[in-house]
C-alpha cells in the first residue's frame, strides 16, 4: 500500500482560511502528501493536466470547492471527467453548497464524494481530517500497486 507521501493532493480552494484548516487537518492526521493548490479552476486544470502528461495522475486525489473565481469547481469536475487522462482521478467536492441540484449534478458528473463544509471551524477541521485519512491512507487508488491479500 502506498503512503500519503506517495500521493499528491490537488486542492481547488480560493479561501485562505479554508486552506489553512485543510493544512491543520493534514498535520493533525499525521499525513504529509505533496499538496498542490490553485485558487482558480483554470490554473487548477493546468496543474493536474501537467501531472497527467508526465504520467503521475494515478497517485492523485482532487479536492475541489465549487464556488471559485473564473472556471468554477463544477466546470473543473466536468473537464476532469471528460479527459481520459484525468477521468480515473478521485474527485472529492468540499463546498458550502448544500443545494440538492449541486449534489446531484456533481455525482452525475463523476464526483466520488460530496461534503458540505461545516460552518464551525473545529467541526470543519474534524470532517477534513476524516476525509483526508480515508482518501490518503485507506483507499486503494486506480493504477496503484496491489499486493495479494
Amino acid at each position: 500500500m502506498r503512503s500519503a507521501r506517495d500521493r499528491t493532493l490537488y486542492v481547488l480552494e480560493d479561501s485562505d482560511e479554508d486552506f489553512d484548516t485543510l493544512e491543520t487537518a493534514l498535520r493533525s492526521a499525521g499525513l504529509r502528501p505533496d499538496v498542490r493548490r490553485a485558487v482558480t479552476g483554470d490554473v487548477f486544470l493546468d496543474l493536474l493536466r501537467d501531472r497527467a502528461e508526465r504520467g503521475g495522475a494515478d497517485r492523485a486525489i482532487v479536492l475541489i470547492d465549487l464556488n471559485t473565481p473564473g472556471l468554477d469547481g463544477r466546470d473543473v469536475l466536468h473537464d476532469l471527467k471528460a479527459d481520459e487522462r484525468t477521468k480515473p482521478v478521485p474527485v472529492v467536492v468540499l463546498t458550502t453548497s448544500s443545494n440538492p441540484r449541486d449534489v446531484d449534478a456533481c455525482y452525475a458528473a463523476g464526483a466520488n464524494a460530496y461534503h458540505v463544509k461545516p460552518v464551525d471551524h473545529e467541526t470543519h477541521q474534524a470532517v477534513l481530517q476524516e476525509i483526508l485519512e480515508y482518501w490518503l491512507r485507506t483507499v486503494v487508488l486506480p493504477g496503484a500497486e496491489r499486493t495479494a491479500a
